[in-house]
């Protein structure tokens, strides 16, 4: 009996394998451009709903209680990571950004909940477009850093993209869940 234990235990593993095996056979090979759209898509996935998740009238939100003297309002940070989302987008594609942007923290223009989302999600398809630049032959290329006077590559500002996201992101979900709104992605 203990002997055939090992022997369907043993059965088991080797059907694993086989399936693993034959799960990575089925994967592509992905080209830089793929595998940092990926990327972005993924941090735009958790990004944009975090943002729609806030309603208009608490988009004003700034925590005051403990170390929070001077941070961005909920809208803020929205507008400044769409913003940023142009400025490495276009530093990616070595051109200057498609709307007037203000600076790193959006143009003051936009106010209404509705304008900042589309600014946010047109934001994401202008990174989109950027990072789908990036290939091969050009992602170590040097290229001029936006946030100062020193060199970046464009691979390094394609990965700062979902880094910088991903930061605001974090801020954003303690905003929610300060005002009694759990995130779309813990939900």
């Amino acid at each position: 009996m203990h002997q055939m234990r090992w022997v369907l235990g043993f059965v088991v593993l080797l059907a694993c394998s086989g399936l693993a095996f034959a799960q990575m056979a089925k994967t592509e090979d992905h080209t830089v451009s793929q595998v940092l759209d990926h990327a972005v898509r993924g941090v735009e996935g958790e990004f944009v709903p975090a943002a729609e998740a806030m309603p208009e009238d608490k988009y004003s939100f700034a925590p005051t209680g403990g170390e929070f003297k001077g941070v961005r309002t909920f809208a803020q940070q929205v507008k400044h990571v769409a913003a940023v989302n142009y400025i490495i987008g276009a530093s990616i594609l070595v051109e200057k950004p498609p709307v007037e942007l203000g600076g790193e923290n959006g143009p003051d223009s936009i106010t209404s909940k509705a304008d900042i989302m589309k600014f946010l999600k047109d934001s994401f398809a202008y990174a989109h477009k950027a990072v789908s630049s990036v290939n091969e032959k050009n992602m170590t290329d040097p290229i001029k850093f936006p946030f100062g006077d020193s060199k970046t590559t464009r691979l390094g500002m394609a990965t700062l993209v979902v880094g910088h996201c991903f930061d605001h992101y974090g801020q954003m979900v303690e905003y929610l869940r300060m005002n009694g709104i759990v995130p779309p992605a813990s939900r």
